[in-house]
């Protein structure tokens, strides 16, 4: 009897998934024209290619500011160093 019972909760489950995606696609057509006549638009998620370009851009973005910051803390540090040498 309990494998009826297992059997008949397995079921049940595929039947709710299958409702939920009958009712999911049913609906969007109304949602998709309620969001368009309100003048929402949905902002489609950037891939995982995208993110990553996004991250790496961000990164050199980073270390360009860090490499420019580094040549002119360099270019003080020379510059100090000749200004004290001249004046010995």
């Amino acid at each position: 009897m309990s494998k009826h019972f297992t059997d008949a909760r397995y079921y049940l489950g595929r039947a709710v998934d299958h409702a939920t995606a009958g009712v999911k696609e049913e609906v969007e057509p109304v949602a998709e024209r309620a969001r368009e006549l309100a003048g929402i638009e949905e902002e489609p998620e950037p891939s995982r290619l995208e993110a990553i370009k996004a991250d790496l851009i961000a990164a050199g973005e980073r270390a360009a500011e860090t490499a420019r910051e580094a040549a002119a803390s360099l270019r003080e540090t020379v510059r100090g160093s000749r200004d004290d040498g001249d004046a010995a």
